[in-house]
């Protein structure tokens, strides 16, 4: 008997509202952004990462999102820009978007 392509699985609601939260900006679905994080996952096993460098990044991951949790200024947004603006990136990443909301609509 042939498996399923899909199958449903319970998880925690706030994975699934984490999720949404991070899938949103991307433009995908809350079931990609958590295969996505499966992915990395796998990953992240397969290349022997350790314990201690998991723990690192999920703490810098952590702090880096409890700062863009914050009130953010009108300025700081725009010397952020403006910085991304000079170093090119932030034409790369309009680009980016740009190409992969193409890829999907083909």
């Amino acid at each position: 008997m042939a498996q399923p392509a899909f199958s449903s699985v319970k998880l925690p609601g706030s994975l699934v509202e984490q999720a949404r939260r991070a899938a949103q900006p991307l433009r995908r679905s809350v079931a990609s952004q958590i295969e996505y994080w499966a992915t990395l996952g796998q990953i992240v096993e397969h290349t022997g990462l350790s314990v201690q460098d998991a723990r690192a990044a999920i703490e810098q991951y952590e702090a880096a999102a409890a700062q863009a949790t914050a009130p953010v200024s009108v300025e700081a947004l725009t010397k952020r820009l403006l910085a991304a603006q000079a170093r090119g990136t932030l034409a790369e990443r309009v680009r980016e978007v740009v190409r992969e909301n193409q890829s999907r609509a083909q």
